[in-house]
């Protein structure tokens, strides 16, 4: 294959990655947004819109083993390859999140703790993503290190939500009179709650990684890789 058709391949996945991102985070805002006023319809669109997603990242996958094993890259092209790769694992598991708000917007019924700020985590944790694809699109290693400063940002937001919720619970009065299914009810809204936080938590992860391997490929620094 002519040297100029390589490059046109190189060019073509990274073009790629990043409308794979915009998707990813399209999917994520439309979870947060279901979440938020329990839209049923918008829910399903996400849960449905998966496919998608994955048919995307198989696409993409295919792309970076034939770009391996046919054009055998060496160097910043191999590293650009193998973060790119690693990438759109994390965008997929993102999308997976994403599903997952879906879901939950399915169970939900009520808001039993309105104090816990599930939409600014989830906003904090969307920009972070996008800000990571940014990096990687400018290969900008200054906000590689600052995407990663502030993940601890997030962790603890998720933390004091988390403990809030525990909290109320412990506090929360309930008898031998107390109706086994409001129970039930309750222990479900408390479950819901509790993952809704951690796979926010786990966006802001994945965020980080985009931005380590976007470090490990401009600059072939593995200080954020862990």
């Amino acid at each position: 294959m002519p040297r100029e058709g390589y490059q046109e391949q190189l060019d073509g996945l990274w073009e790629d990655v990043l409308y794979m991102s915009e998707v990813v985070l399209e999917r994520l805002r439309m979870g947060l947004e279901a979440l938020a006023h329990k839209d049923e319809e918008l829910a399903w669109e996400v849960i449905e819109g998966d496919d998608e997603i994955n048919q995307l990242y198989l696409e993409l996958e295919g792309d970076c083993i034939d770009l391996l094993a046919l054009q055998q890259p060496v160097a910043s092209d191999l590293r650009f390859i193998a973060a790119s790769f690693k990438i759109i694992t994390d965008l997929e598991r993102i999308a997976d999140l994403a599903t997952n708000l879906g879901d939950y917007t399915l169970e939900a019924r009520r808001d039993v703790y309105p104090d816990v700020d599930v939409q600014s985590v989830g906003e904090t944790v969307s920009t972070m993503v996008e800000d990571a694809m940014v990096a990687y699109e400018t290969e900008d290693i200054e906000a590689c290190h600052e995407i990663a400063a502030r993940d601890d940002e997030v962790d603890g937001q998720c933390e004091a939500a988390s403990e809030a919720v525990v909290r109320d619970l412990i506090e929360r009065e309930v008898d031998a009179g107390t109706d086994e299914d409001e129970i039930e009810r309750l222990m479900a809204d408390v479950s819901r709650l509790l993952l809704t936080i951690r796979d926010l938590e786990r966006v802001g992860d994945h965020a980080v990684n985009i931005a380590a391997r976007t470090l490990y490929m401009v600059e072939n620094d593995d200080e954020l890789i862990y």
